[in-house]
C-alpha cells in the first residue's frame, strides 16, 4: 500500500471518526513541536488496512511519551496516567470516557522465558520487531512532511493479504506464551490461519512455559477471547491443540452446544456480563472441587467465584426442586447471583427459572414491617415469619388483592397475639 492509499484511510469518517481525526492531529503536532516522530501502531494499523473502523488509538513516539502526555493535558486538558516502567502513559480525554494510549518506542528483553521484559527506549524500527504478529507489526506515520507513509519493515501487509498469523521470531512464545492465546484469537476473528511454521511453534517446551504463567494473565487473554463473537470456536481450538490441559488438567472442552448462549437476552434484567456468562456456562458441569481448584488457578475474583460455583451448584440441585411451588423457587433461588441463575436457565430451559427472574423475586407483601410496629407487634423473630408468610400466599397464588392480605394478616396475628 502507497503513501496515498494511507492517507486515505487516515482521512475516512467512516474509519476515524472526525473528532478522532482531530484528535490525531493535535498529537501529532505537539509531537512535532517536540521533535519526536509520531506513530499509529498495532492494531489500529492492521484494521484500517482491513477496512474496519479504529477502536482504540495507540501512539508511539520516538522520545518521551510521558513528557508527551504531560503536554498534551496541558494545552488541551483531560489527565495523564503516566506508566514508568514502561515509559508509557493513558491520556484521558477531557469531558469523556475515551483515552488514547501514548508509547514510548522501545526495546524489550525477557530475562527467562515468560518473564514480564526489561524496556529500555529506542526507535520505531526496534519496536515493530518485538511485537507479537507481523500483521501487528506496522505502523503510519501522523506528524510532518511524512504523514501517512507507512512502515511494514516485517510484510505484515503480505500476511494481511494471505490471511496468515504470523511470529516474528521462532522464540516468540517462550518470550510470551500468552501469544499462544492471542494467535488463536486473531485466528478466528478475522478468519485466518496461524501458518504452519507457527502452528509448530506451539509445542511442548512453550506449553510448559505457558503454564507456569500466572493466573492473572492467563484469565486475562481467556477473558478477551470469552468476548469474541466466535469464542466458542476458539476455545475449541484451544481444547484440540491440547493447550487447556497446560493451563488446569480440569478444564474441560466447551460445549459448542453452548455457543449461541453467550449473546445475552437484553429485555431481562441481568446484568450483562459476558466474560463471568462464558465462565460459568464452560465450567458449569464441574464438580465443587473442580470449580474452586480452577478458579483459583486463574485468579478469579471471589465474585466471578461464587457466581461460577452457584452455577455448577443450582443445575445439579435442579432435580429436587421441580415440581416446587413458587415460593420454594423463589427461597431457593434469591440468595444466588441472578447471572448465574439465567446462565442454568439458558442451558436447561426450566421455566421456573426464568418465571423466578421476571417475575417471582419482585413479589412482596403490600405490609411492611412498620406496618406491624404500628399494630403493637413487638419487634423480632415474628415479624420475619408474616412477612415470609404474605409473601409465599402471593407466590403460591393464595393471595390476590390488598383486601385477601389484610384477612390472611389478620388471621396470623390472631394465632400467635
Amino acid at each position: 500500500m502507497q503513501k496515498d492509499d494511507a492517507l486515505r484511510l487516515l482521512r475516512d469518517p467512516d474509519l476515524i471518526p472526525p473528532i478522532k481525526q482531530t484528535l490525531l492531529s493535535n498529537i501529532a503536532a505537539q509531537a512535532q513541536a517536540l521533535h519526536m516522530p509520531c506513530y499509529l501502531v498495532g492494531g489500529v494499523v492492521r484494521d484500517l488496512l482491513l477496512g474496519k473502523p479504529a477502536n482504540d488509538l495507540d501512539v508511539i513516539v520516538e522520545g518521551d511519551a510521558i513528557k508527551l502526555g504531560k503536554k498534551l493535558v496541558e494545552i488541551h486538558g483531560g489527565k495523564l496516567t503516566p506508566h514508568f516502567k514502561f515509559y508509557t502513559a493513558i491520556w484521558h480525554l477531557p469531558e469523556s470516557t475515551d483515552f488514547v494510549d501514548l508509547i514510548t518506542a522501545r526495546k524489550e528483553i525477557y530475562e527467562k522465558p515468560g518473564a514480564l521484559p526489561t524496556v529500555t527506549p529506542s526507535r520505531i524500527e526496534d519496536d515493530l520487531r518485538r511485537r507479537d504478529f507481523t500483521i501487528n507489526a506496522m505502523a503510519i506515520r501522523l506528524d510532518g512532511e511524512a504523514f501517512g507513509e507507512i512502515l511494514d519493515p516485517l510484510e505484515g501487509q503480505t500476511d494481511l493479504g494471505r490471511g496468515a498469523i504470523r511470529v516474528l521470531h521462532p522464540k516468540s512464545f517462550l518470550d510470551d506464551p500468552t501469544r499462544i492465546l492471542r494467535a488463536l484469537r486473531y485466528e478466528a476473528r478475522y478468519s485466518f490461519q496461524v501458518e504452519p511454521a507457527t502452528l509448530d511453534l506451539i509445542n511442548p517446551e512453550a506449553l510448559v512455559v505457558l503454564s507456569a504463567l500466572s493466573g492473572e494473565r492467563l484469565r486475562h487473554e481467556l477473558d478477551l477471547i470469552l468476548e469474541e463473537e466466535r469464542a466458542a470456536a476458539i476455545l475449541l481450538r484451544i481444547a484440540n491443540l491440547g493447550i487447556v490441559n497446560f493451563i488446569h488438567p480440569k478444564i474441560p472442552e466447551f460445549n459448542q452446544r453452548h455457543a449461541s448462549l453467550l449473546e445475552m437476552d437484553a429485555s431481562l434484567d441481568v446484568p450483562a456480563d459476558r466474560r463471568a456468562l462464558g465462565y460459568m456456562l464452560w465450567f458449569m458441569d464441574l464438580s465443587e472441587d473442580e470449580v474452586f481448584s480452577i478458579a483459583s488457578r486463574l485468579d478469579f475474583t471471589n465474585e466471578l467465584t461464587l457466581s461460577v460455583w452457584a452455577a455448577a451448584q443450582l443445575k445439579r440441585s435442579l432435580p429436587h426442586l421441580i415440581g416446587a411451588r413458587p415460593s420454594e423457587w423463589t427461597y431457593a433461588l434469591e440468595k444466588l447471583p441472578l447471572l448465574s441463575i439465567y446462565a442454568v436457565y439458558l442451558v436447561t430451559r426450566v421455566n421456573a427459572l426464568l418465571d423466578y427472574i421476571s417475575l417471582w423475586r419482585h413479589v412482596k407483601p403490600q405490609t411492611t414491617g412498620d406496618d406491624l410496629k404500628a399494630r403493637g407487634l413487638p419487634p423480632g423473630p415474628r415479624y420475619g415469619e408474616i412477612l415470609t408468610a404474605l409473601r409465599s400466599a402471593w407466590l403460591d397464588g393464595g393471595l390476590s388483592n390488598k383486601a385477601e392480605e389484610e384477612e390472611l394478616l389478620r388471621k396470623l396475628l390472631s394465632d400467635h397475639p
